[in-house]
């Protein structure tokens, strides 16, 4: 019973640590810049993409090569998400701050349009971008070069024409390039991604007790990007403008902080966690363009269970709902009332939520319980934050 209980705990840490890794990077981006992202679950999954382009890349190079592959594609999701982040700030968020509802729908439109873009992309597909790409800021270059102010109208027309040109060629492409061309990368299914061998199997405490070393590889990296993010915030240049901003851009803007730069950084820096989040998944389970869809609603009960723009907080949430809900789920709970004397009427109880759906139900009305007594979460914010 006691290695039982052990193990429970365990797998609930675990369970807290993949919650928590995928919450990190949504906790930088709504809980400081207090923007609600649902496309997070989307940048995690470019993550999870990733790493299994790197696993093919690192296979063709042999079977030696291809235990060291999550060490490039750890730091490839990053860059990846990063960068998707950074545009889709860039393009979008930076249009919509402080209209939380404009923002949520444009993000969702965004998550929609990344599913699909992973079910379809193809070379045809990335030639039209890099197309599109060339076409629009190269035109916008020459206009800021040759006028002083480029009006609105001047961008619309020359959107519309790169777009115009981009799809014609990536039509073309498809209809008369060949299957190379024309054949998706992905498509909807399902990918594998292989744990390299020092990955699998576990480390044995007794006769049935195991702890897999995928789920501590995820804890330790969990507390490595934990320990990085912390000394970003607190320890560097940038994230101590990243504190400015958060507690009065006016006065920053005012002092000379360049805050449409610390806006970029920091919603990149959280994307490309939600890159690392998804290279740290793939060794759970296999890869989907549905994969972040999976994980988003735990991540945001993690952030505001935990108190918006605090940590700490989302470190103690993502332990708590990680161990109820594998506790409860895996029906560990059940079994101990059941051995208890006096208890039987408890044991019915939790042995009726003992099921992964059916704990999640549970989970959510203990939430919805605490958020009634607490609707800033754990650890809530003081002073200039919650006035600003």
């Amino acid at each position: 019973m006691i290695e039982g209980l052990i193990g429970g705990l365990f797998n609930g840490i675990s369970i807290g640590a993949v919650l928590l890794i995928v919450a990190l990077g949504l906790a930088i981006v709504f809980g400081l810049m207090g923007v609600i992202n649902l496309a997070h679950g989307e940048l995690m999954m470019l993550g999870a993409y990733t790493t299994y382009v790197v696993q093919n890349g690192f296979k063709a190079m042999g079977e030696s090569a291809l235990n060291f592959y999550i060490f490039a594609a750890l730091p490839l999701s990053f860059l990846v998400a990063a960068l998707v982040g950074l545009a889709l700030e860039r393009g979008v968020i930076r249009y919509l701050y402080g209209r939380p509802l404009e923002t949520l729908l444009a993000t969702w439109g965004v998550s929609l349009i990344l599913r699909q873009f992973v079910r379809s992309v193809n070379w045809a597909m990335i030639v039209g971008l890099v197309v599109l790409c060339g076409l629009f800021f190269g035109g916008r270059w020459v206009l800021q070069r040759s006028q002083r102010q480029v009006a609105g109208w001047m961008t619309a027309v020359l959107l519309t024409l790169s777009v115009a040109i981009a799809v014609a060629v990536g039509l073309l492409l498809n209809q008369n390039a060949g299957v190379a061309f024309s054949r998706p990368w992905f498509s909807a299914r399902n990918v594998d991604v292989t744990p390299p061998t020092w990955l699998r199997g576990g480390l044995a405490l007794g006769t049935t007790l195991q702890f897999p070393y995928a789920r501590l590889f995820i804890i330790v990296l969990t507390i490595a990007c934990l320990a990085g993010v912390y000394w970003f915030l607190q320890r560097s240049a940038w994230g101590l403008r990243i504190r400015a901003v958060t507690q009065n851009r006016s006065m920053s803007a005012c002092l000379g902080i360049p805050t449409e730069q610390v806006d970029a950084l920091t919603f990149a820096l959280g994307s490309g966690l939600a890159g690392i989040a998804g290279c740290a998944v793939t060794l759970l389970g296999s890869v989907g363009p549905n994969l972040g869809s999976n994980y988003i609603v735990d991540a945001f009960m993690v952030v505001v269970v935990g108190g918006v723009g605090k940590l700490v907080g989302s470190i103690v949430a993502a332990l708590v709902i990680g161990i109820v809900t594998y506790l409860v789920g895996s029906g560990t709970l059940a079994l101990l009332f059941t051995s208890a004397e006096g208890l039987q009427p408890l044991a019915a109880f939790f042995t009726f939520f003992a099921t992964t759906s059916m704990a999640k139900v549970m989970v959510f009305a203990l939430i919805i319980t605490f958020l009634q007594f607490k609707p800033a979460g754990m650890f809530p914010q003081k002073g200039r934050t919650v006035e600003a």
